[in-house]
C-alpha cells in the first residue's frame, strides 16, 4: 500500500511540475494577454459607463447608461455605421474573391513558380503607412497615376463617341462619390497576404484522386471547382471571412491618414469617429462605450457566420 502511494506521489509530482513546465512558458504570452488585452477591455467597460476627459482623475462623474443612449442619436455615428457597412460588405466578398484567384494561379505546377509567390506576398510587407503614401499618389486627381493613365484613355474614347466630350476622370478620394470605392480598391492591393497563403495552403491540400474520379465521372473544371475544390477548401474560406469582417469593421489607417474622414464625412468610418472622440473631443467615457458597440456588432456578425458554417462548411471525417 505504501509503494503505491509513493508512486501515486510520484505521478502527482511529475505532472505538477510539468504544468508549472507549460504555465512558464506561456507566461510571456499570458502576461501580454492581461497587460495588453484583457485589463484595458475590463478598463473600457467601466469608462463607458462614466464621464470623463481622460485627463483629470477628479473629474470622473458616473452617468450610467448615458453614454450608450447618446450613441443611439449621434447622427455621425449612424453615419460611420453606414460607412462601414458598405466598406465591409464590398471589400470582404471582394478581398476573398481576389485572394482565392491569386491562390489558384500560384497554385500552378510551373518552374519558378516560388518566385511568383514571393512576388505577389511582397506588397503585405511593406509597412501601413508608406503603403498609404503610395496610394495618395496614385489617387492625386492631377498627377496620380490613375488619372494619368485614364486621362488619354478617355480623349480617345471621346473621339469615337464612347464618351462625352469633355469627360474627366474621377477625383477619387476627394470625391464623396469616388471616396469609399477607391478605399475598397487600395483593400484589393493586401489580396496577396496572408490570406492567399492559407487559400494556397487549402488548395494543396485538396486530394488529387477526388479530382481524378470528377474528371472520370465527366465533370468539367469548372464543375470540379464547384463541387470538389469549393468543399475542400470551405474551411479557409469560413477562417478568411470571420478574419476579413473583423478586420474591415476597424479600417482606420486609410481614412485617418489619406481624408480624415472626408470630404462630407464620406469616409468617416466608426474606429476613426471613435477615436476623434477619445484623443481629439477627449471624450474617453462615450468613445469606450462606442468601442463597446462596436464589439457587440463584430460579436453578433461573427456569430452569424459561424451558425451558418455547419450549412455550408464541410470537415474531412464529418457526416453532414
Amino acid at each position: 500500500m505504501s509503494a503505491a502511494a509513493s508512486s501515486l506521489g510520484r505521478r502527482l509530482r511529475v505532472a505538477f511540475s510539468r504544468d508549472q513546465l507549460g504555465y512558464l512558458f506561456a507566461s510571456p504570452w499570458l502576461l501580454g494577454f492581461l497587460a495588453l488585452t484583457a485589463i484595458p477591455m475590463v478598463a473600457s467597460l467601466l469608462l463607458s459607463f462614466v464621464d470623463w476627459n481622460g485627463i483629470n482623475v477628479a473629474q470622473i462623474k458616473w452617468v450610467g447608461f448615458k453614454n450608450f443612449s447618446r450613441a443611439l442619436d449621434d447622427d455621425n455615428v449612424l453615419i460611420a455605421l453606414k460607412n462601414t457597412a458598405y466598406y465591409s460588405f464590398i471589400a470582404v466578398p471582394l478581398g476573398l474573391t481576389c485572394s482565392l484567384i491569386l491562390a489558384m494561379l500560384l497554385n500552378q505546377k510551373l518552374r519558378g513558380i516560388a518566385i511568383f509567390r514571393t512576388i505577389f506576398y511582397m506588397p503585405t510587407v511593406i509597412g501601413g503607412v508608406a503603403t498609404i503614401m503610395m496610394w495618395l499618389w496614385v489617387f492625386n486627381p492631377d498627377f496620380g497615376l490613375l488619372n494619368v493613365v485614364l486621362r488619354p484613355c478617355g480623349d480617345l474614347l471621346s473621339r469615337i463617341g464612347l464618351l462625352h466630350p469633355g469627360w474627366e476622370p474621377p477625383k477619387w478620394i476627394y470625391d464623396p462619390r469616388w471616396s469609399k470605392p477607391s478605399m475598397i480598391m487600395m483593400s484589393v492591393w493586401g489580396a496577396g497576404g496572408g490570406g492567399m497563403l492559407i487559400f494556397l495552403a487549402a488548395l494543396q491540400n485538396v486530394p488529387d484522386h477526388l479530382l481524378e474520379a470528377a474528371s472520370i465521372d465527366g465533370a468539367s473544371r469548372l464543375q470540379q471547382f464547384r463541387h470538389v475544390t469549393i468543399p475542400q477548401i470551405s474551411p479557409a474560406i469560413f477562417f478568411n471571412l470571420v478574419m476579413g469582417v473583423i478586420g474591415s469593421f476597424q479600417v482606420f489607417n486609410e481614412a485617418y491618414i489619406m481624408t480624415s474622414g472626408g470630404p462630407s464625412r464620406s469616409t468617416l468610418f466608426y474606429v476613426l469617429y471613435l477615436y476623434n472622440k477619445a484623443f481629439q473631443d477627449f471624450e474617453i467615457g462615450y468613445a469606450s462605450a462606442l468601442a463597446w458597440i462596436l464589439f457587440g456588432i463584430i460579436l453578433v456578425f461573427t456569430l452569424l457566420i459561424v451558425r451558418s458554417s455547419a450549412v455550408w462548411v464541410y470537415y474531412e471525417g464529418e457526416r453532414k
